[in-house]
């Protein structure tokens, strides 16, 4: 099992750069932050952009991996996206992690789009193929629906082409998925390195862990379809989704853990506890679970 941490972009670097240092000496897998123009969970928050953030935090840090929270087309073009994307990978030295979605739906309201939400999927499946093009192929064109590539020279490319279980082929950053509906999540299998969820909202614990289950039951059954292995497609969890925070005690967590394992996932992620609500908890049970819970588990 790996493990990541999400760090919210609301605080300014002078305050954020020791929580992404201590992320990377703490030992997590790899680390977060959400990419968006106005994130619904704090809409008065101040917040600050994805991109710049993650290219500071890869300034600062040696090891962990860095990944979008995710991104989507409500505020990336992904001929315009392409160059922030091999930036990242370029100032982290290949430890980007490119996660990608449809999007929230605040995003799309505040910029004055009116796409119902079929269309909002549509686009994002024309957004993802177009940057697995981007990605992989030295000239791109293309015309479609929501976007258009014309005659696109796509160097200089990834850095290196990362290692290890879910990851990306030669000359493609990796991309992360998220998925919760069928169409998506057969996107997911064709095109990601890995699939992301959140499982979905829920009233009760249980029910979320009900969600989840049938969420990786479909994954299965889409993986199997596609005549993909099971264990080539690398499994991300939100384990904060639910009603309660993962971080709310180390006894939460060590469950949440085990249940997830249960299920195939081979990523977890959590969130640097706030002081209050959204992820409020205790900084001394994030610092427990890195010490005894993550060894036990990997």
């Amino acid at each position: 099992m790996r493990f990541g941490l999400a760090i919210l972009p609301e605080h300014p670097w002078s305050a954020a750069e020791a929580m992404w240092r201590e992320a990377d000496a703490m030992g997590f897998d790899h680390a977060w932050t959400f990419d968006h123009i106005t994130w619904a969970g704090l809409p008065e928050s101040p917040w600050f952009g994805a991109v710049p953030t993650l290219a500071a935090a890869a300034a600062v840090t040696s090891r962990i991996r860095l990944g979008t929270f995710v991104s989507s087309p409500n505020n990336h073009h992904p001929v315009q996206f392409l160059r922030e994307v091999l930036a990242l990978d370029d100032i982290s030295a290949g430890r980007f992690i490119l996660g990608i979605g449809t999007g929230g739906d605040l995003d799309a309201q505040i910029t004055g789009e009116e796409l119902t939400l079929r269309d909002r999927v549509a686009r994002f499946h024309e957004f993802a193929h177009l940057l697995d093009r981007l990605l992989t192929e030295e000239r791109v064109s293309s015309e479609g629906r929501f976007y258009a590539a014309r005659d696109v020279v796509t160097r200089p490319g990834p850095v290196r082409a990362p290692e290890g279980p879910g990851a990306a082929p030669p000359n493609r950053v990796p991309l992360v998925i998220a998925a919760n509906g069928p169409k998506s999540i057969r996107l997911a299998v064709e095109k990601g390195e890995g699939w992301m969820t959140y499982g979905g909202k829920a009233e009760t614990d249980e029910q979320w862990w009900g969600l989840v289950t049938t969420l990786s039951h479909a994954v299965d059954q889409a993986l199997d379809a596609a005549g993909r292995e099971r264990h080539t497609l690398a499994r991300y969890l939100n384990i904060d989704a639910g009603p309660t925070f993962a971080l709310h005690s180390v006894a939460a967590f060590e469950e949440a853990v085990g249940r997830a394992a249960e299920l195939g996932f081979t990523d977890l992620i959590t969130h640097w506890p706030r002081v209050e609500e959204p992820f409020r908890g205790q900084r001394e049970v994030l610092d427990a679970v890195v010490a005894d819970v993550l060894p036990r588990w990997r």
